[in-house]
């Protein structure tokens, strides 16, 4: 099948955008990472800080680009760690996800009672939750307490990079309850230079309605993310993944997560 470069990320979504303002240096703001996805005809983004709520910032974006912006907020340590009522707030202001610690990892004290009622406010509020830098024993955990709490809108972050390091076997586990979000930034040479014939098996492996792609882009270093999106799409099509299993992974798990 041929497909345009202009039409290539029609319709898509990307769950996974750095931009500026941050503490690091980004790419594109908020504003121009919106409107080069609206130029491309994508149907949505999601815009992610490690140090506070993209909630609001997504709302203005929204209303000044009419591209759909989603944000939510990162449990690190400028947030308070695992704070529940940071996690009230993406509810009552419109926010849709939730990750765990990401560059706080391991500074942040996972306790049991708070992670609990953290859960039991996803739950309540129908919101997505990302795993962020948790490592495979602890995702496991995190999915057994999803389960009990009927939670089902769940995203693995990024599981082959080096910081989360989930084996094949522990993805097609965690796949039985959570989608898994291979993020284009792994095979980026200053990151984890992960070999894209990787993903691409372990898309394979794990099943393409598992799993979501996503660039994790905005960093100054690297290309605007729809590029980045561009590049993933074309390279794992040359790795024989099918256009079909693009459109699954890049749009209709994305919508079922999100919408």
């Amino acid at each position: 099948m041929e497909i345009s470069g202009n039409s290539i990320l029609k319709g898509l979504i990307d769950t996974h955008i750095h931009t500026s303002p941050d503490i690091k240096p980004r790419l594109l703001n908020d504003h121009e990472a919106a409107i080069s996805a609206k130029e491309h005809g994508m149907k949505a983004i999601v815009i992610k800080s490690h140090v506070e709520s993209t909630v609001g910032r997504a709302y203005l974006t929204q209303r000044f680009t009419g591209l759909r912006v989603l944000g939510g907020v990162t449990l690190n340590l400028p947030l308070g760690g695992l704070n529940p009522e940071a996690v009230k707030n993406v509810a009552l202001m419109g926010g849709k996800l939730v990750w765990l610690p990401t560059i706080h990892h391991n500074e942040v004290k996972i306790e049991q009672n708070i992670l609990g009622e953290i859960l039991d406010i996803i739950a309540d509020e129908n919101l997505v939750l990302g795993t962020g830098h948790s490592n495979p024993p602890e995702i496991f955990h995190i999915l057994d307490e999803c389960h009990t709490r009927g939670i089902k809108k769940i995203m693995v972050n990024h599981p082959l990079t080096q910081v989360v390091g989930a084996s094949i076997d522990q993805q097609r586990e965690m796949a039985r309850r959570a989608y898994l979000e291979h993020c284009w930034v792994a095979t980026m040479p200053q990151h984890d230079k992960i070999n894209p014939i990787l993903i691409a098996e372990a898309i394979k492996e794990v099943g393409a309605k598992n799993c979501i792609l996503a660039t994790d882009f905005g960093q100054k270093h690297n290309p605007k993310p729809a590029d980045g999106m561009k590049m993933m799409i074309e390279t794992l099509l040359e790795n024989e993944i099918s256009w079909k299993e693009i459109k699954i992974m890049c749009m209709e798990n994305p919508l079922k997560l999100l919408f």
